[in-house]
């Protein structure tokens, strides 16, 4: 099984011009905690991916409304992205490394084709677990999962 199978691919993004408000509408309205951040608002040029979590984080330490912050400051500009013919395994090993719980998958120009969630995976693993063979178990769903919130590999200083 592949990415492209799997994948949601009405997948929405924001520009990094765009407020934070913005982007938690988008995120409301669409029922995602996540999106990409693309260079042009047709999905073409992915350049990072802002979180829920990272739009609360900034207007806290910004202390400033929402409308007033952008997604360019709040966004994750370190991406990691899937291809569509990438296999559900490799995806899965992706969010391991990058602790993440969701990924853009792109074209080679680096257009925007969709969004691979956990869930995505665990629905696919759930429907598999009557099949014969099966290309991802619930197991290593959970291995995944376990790794992806485990605590941080580095310390802080005190």
């Amino acid at each position: 099984m592949i990415v492209e199978n799997i994948m949601t691919r009405d997948a929405h993004c924001c520009h990094p011009d765009d407020s934070l408000a913005h982007a938690a509408e988008l995120m409301w309205r669409y029922d995602c905690g996540a999106l990409p951040v693309c260079a042009h608002g047709d999905g073409q040029g992915v350049l990072g991916m802002i979180t829920d979590r990272d739009i609360c984080m900034n207007a806290m330490f910004c202390a400033k409304p929402l409308a007033e912050l952008n997604v360019g400051a709040a966004m994750s500009k370190a991406v990691r992205s899937l291809r569509p013919g990438d296999s559900l395994t490799q995806a899965e090993r992706v969010m391991r490394e990058a602790r993440v719980r969701r990924l853009p998958v792109i074209d080679h120009d680096g257009g925007l084709l969709g969004m691979l969630s956990l869930a995505d995976l665990a629905r696919e693993a759930a429907r598999e677990r009557t099949q014969p063979r099966k290309e991802i178990n619930e197991t290593e769903i959970g291995h995944t999962l376990a790794e992806i919130c485990a605590p941080p590999r580095h310390s802080m200083a005190a």
